[in-house]
């Protein structure tokens, strides 16, 4: 899903580099901050996970995200 999501983004930086409509243009920029938002929040969601999988004995052990 992130993959699909950062592709998607790819493309609509592409278009929104060559000449657009403004009305499009728009459309096309509130696309992409909607995806951001999305890919934020998948990402967030991730860590908190990898934090659950990583906590011993009420402890918890982070270790960087590499």
């Amino acid at each position: 899903m992130l993959d699909n999501d950062l592709k998607k983004l790819e493309d609509l930086a592409k278009k929104l580099e060559g000449e657009l409509p403004l009305e499009e243009a728009l459309k096309t920029f509130s696309e992409g901050v909607e995806l951001v938002r999305a890919c934020q929040k998948r990402i967030q969601e991730a860590e908190l996970k990898v934090k659950e999988v990583l906590e011993k004995d009420g402890n918890l052990i982070e270790k960087p995200l590499e």
